[in-house]
Formats: structure tokens, sequence, C-alpha cells
């Protein structure tokens, strides 16, 4: 049952980071926008998506998960951390900011998950 609640805690996130993409990777005027707000335009709204392609990929193969959901977590802290300094909870930034804290509630989830020996009974 463990590995099951795992599973859908990894595609959860990874479908939430995939979807995301489209919009850093074709430089949708939102996305650009965020980034032009944090000064990180064009590169760090670049480097953040491969960052989340990256830990998408990670979450998805059962080996190396671990490493994409610790990867996740640093990308979502960052994320929670400009929505604190400098983007706002106000309109689009609050759906933003609760997929980031979804995305960092899952990844924290499959690291428990995957820590806890299991009872082998």
């Amino acid at each position: 049952m463990r590995t099951v609640f795992t599973w859908i805690l990894r595609v959860v996130v990874a479908l939430i980071l995939l979807q995301t993409l489209f919009f850093k990777f074709t430089a949708a005027p939102e996305s650009v926008e965020i980034f032009t707000q944090l000064g990180m335009e064009p590169y760090g709204r670049i480097a953040t998506g491969i960052l989340e392609l990256v830990t998408a990929i990670l979450l998805l193969v059962p080996r190396t998960c671990t490493y994409g959901a610790l990867l996740g977590i640093g990308l979502m802290l960052g994320a929670l951390g400009s929505h604190i300094t400098k983007l706002g909870w106000e309109g689009p930034m609050l759906s933003l900011g609760v997929m980031a804290f979804v995305v960092l509630g899952c990844c924290v989830g499959v690291l428990v998950l995957k820590m806890k020996p299991t009872n082998n009974r």
C-alpha cells in the first residue's frame, strides 16, 4: 500500500511540474512577467524549467526518486520564498503558491515514505 501511495505522490509532482514547463519553455507572458519581477528573466526561467524537468524525471524513476524529491523540495522552497519576498499571493500568484505547497508536501511525503523502514512480519 505504501508503494502505491508513494507512486501517487510522485506522479502528482511530476504532472504539476511538467505542466508548468510549457509556460517556461515557450516564454509565455505570465512566466516572463514572474521571472522579470524576480530579476531572473530569461536565464532563471529556463534554468528553473530545466531543473523542474530533471526533478520530474528523477521522481518517475524508482531508483532516483529520492533525489527527485530532494530537488523538488529545494525548488519549491525557492518558489515559496519568491512568493513571500516579491511575488505575493494575490490573483494568479495564489494558485501558483498553492501548487508549490502541494509539490513541497508531496516531495516531503515521498522522502518520508522512502526512508521509513518496512515492517516485514
